[in-house]
């Protein structure tokens, strides 16, 4: 290569020739944005022929699951089925000695209320790693927390509790990306004010007697923050969802959904009525074929036009740590004439210069996006979800959606802390924490993300995404990895069958803003198994 050509390629006006990946992805690639295309759309994805709709590199990591692993997985799933099949025997023949799984007898006339294999997989799979979910705290789930000491003698059916306390439990597993999950400052002293004030509880909708003054600051509040006409908060986020797709779409709609797309945004589909078809996670040519051929085909049956055409994306998607290509969605959305909506409850706060999402994120105007959907949960330390868009919508929504209709509206001590982590966030606190944490929450993920890769491990993600996967494949690690954590002071999230494919069991890890260095290097150096690696302090 010669040198001009080097140049022109490092400043991105040449395409690479390179083979898409997992799902249409380019594996461990940085992608440019050229200036002209030179490449076979059939042949490469076309987000390395985008025409200059990322304004900053791209680059997400999927590796496949190796073969030896993959084979050692299923092996693994095999024997634990023979013998989970050999133990129902055992069991039946009264010879197992827990006899907690068998059947009762007064039920044994009765139809089974879940279907054979869940009970099966509940029993003899699921039950032998069980100790490493549904732990309790007993503190809050700060950067460190307090683990409530629990101990089983049947195999993980029942648990007792020995009324200790696991202390200073390095936190890897709550969404609290950027530290407002706490019980001192700010935010906490106004929660506690407004609680003398207004109490707890509300007990009414907000269509009744449950409309705060708070709840109309707090709309106000998000709707300036989001750069959009109107908001509206609710007081679930699974529910900001699943019960309000189906107030904006019905029958003789359609709706285009990733396929790596959250329960919630799931149901809301089916709840709705409209005609649901999936399209390959982030893979554009998999979505602009669906957008053709529903326009070229129409309904089923009788070929009328759809309706409705929505488009149902995330922001973060939790599990894999990716992060949706905006850009081309919009693109491919203004081309179609379909409608957008965006689920940001995992990266509004935790992405972009100033907190505010991918739109932030991308510098996008987020006009561009009909729906924008996000929830207070994470980034905020609060409860509850909100949808922004146009001033149309919203009072649409006010008075055809359920969750607004018939919900008890959200707690006043709820409702202030989002105001005040939000106003923290925005700067208008008059101080710079908001953009402290965000800038501290981008550099954490950015080192934990590179000290993983160079100790060899396979992570999967966006390099920009405070959520992190780590592979771990064998089922059998499952439950020894969150175990030997545990051993070590740190509190992980391990994910398996059925949440993910049978041959991709992994660790999940979320960054925090209130992670320090030492913070992160213990939990690295507590990840490799071993009491200490040379050149770590």
């Amino acid at each position: 290569m010669t040198e001009s050509a080097a140049n022109k390629e490092a400043d991105g006006d040449t395409c690479h020739r390179v083979k898409p990946g997992r799902n249409g992805t380019v594996r461990n690639r940085q992608y440019r944005q050229p200036k002209s295309c030179c490449l076979d759309e059939a042949k490469v994805h076309q987000k390395t022929c985008n025409g200059g709709l990322y304004g900053r590199p791209f680059i997400e990591s999927f590796e496949e699951t190796p073969m030896l692993l993959a084979v050692l997985t299923y092996m693994g799933y095999g024997i634990l089925t023979v013998f989970g099949y050999l133990r129902d025997f055992l069991r039946e023949w009264k010879i197992e000695k827990c006899h907690i799984a068998r059947e009762r007898e007064e039920q044994r006339d009765f139809v089974p209320l879940y279907q054979d294999f869940e009970n099966f997989y509940t029993r003899n799979l699921y039950m032998r790693i069980r100790d490493g979910w549904n732990r309790p705290i007993c503190s809050v789930p700060g950067a460190k927390m307090d683990l409530v000491e629990r101990v089983s003698h049947d195999y993980n059916w029942t648990f007792s509790y020995t009324g200790r306390a696991v202390k200073d439990v390095v936190n890897m597993g709550s969404y609290n990306y950027l530290g407002f999950a706490e019980n001192a400052g700010p935010c906490t002293n106004a929660a506690a004010a407004v609680t003398l004030k207004c109490g707890v509880g509300v007990c009414s909708t907000r269509q009744e007697m449950g409309n705060l003054d708070r709840h109309e600051e707090l709309e106000k509040l998000t709707a300036r923050f989001l750069g959009v006409e109107a908001a509206m908060a609710f007081g679930m986020g699974f529910a900001t969802n699943s019960m309000n797709i189906p107030a904006l779409t019905g029958k003789g709609c359609l709706i285009l959904s990733d396929e790596l797309n959250h329960a919630s945004l799931v149901l809301g589909a089916r709840l709705s009525g409209s005609t649901i078809r999936v399209f390959k996670h982030n893979n554009m040519q998999s979505l602009e074929k669906l957008l053709r051929d529903a326009i070229v085909h129409g309904q089923p049956r009788t070929h009328r036009p759809w309706k409705k055409i929505l488009i149902l994306v995330e922001g973060i998607y939790s599990m894999e740590g990716s992060i949706v290509r905006l850009p081309e969605i919009l693109a491919l959305k203004k081309k179609y004439k379909a409608y957008l909506y965006l689920d940001e409850a995992h990266s509004i706060g935790a992405l972009g210069a100033n907190g505010r999402g991918v739109l932030d994120y991308f510098g996008l105007d987020p006009s561009d996006v009909d729906i924008m959907m996000g929830t207070f949960t994470k980034s905020f330390g609060a409860a509850g979800g909100y949808i922004g868009g146009r001033k149309e919508l919203i009072d649409y929504l006010r008075c055809h959606s359920h969750s607004a209709v018939y919900a008890t509206s959200m707690s006043a001590p709820v409702v202030e802390q989002i105001i005040t982590s939000m106003k923290c966030i925005m700067g208008e606190d008059g101080t710079t924490i908001g953009r402290e944490r965000i800038r501290q929450l981008a550099e954490n993920t950015t080192y934990f993300r590179t000290r993983l890769q160079e100790l060899g491990f396979i992570i999967y993600g966006n390099k920009d995404s405070p959520v992190i996967p780590m592979m771990l494949y064998l089922p059998a690690k499952i439950g020894a990895f969150v175990r030997e954590m545990l051993k070590r002071n740190i509190g992980v999230v391990v994910v398996g069958f059925p949440a993910t494919p049978i041959i991709e069991s992994r660790a999940r890890f979320c960054i925090s803003a209130a992670h320090t260095k030492e913070t992160l290097d213990m939990v690295i150096v507590g990840s490799l198994w071993q009491p200490a690696v040379e050149g770590f302090t």
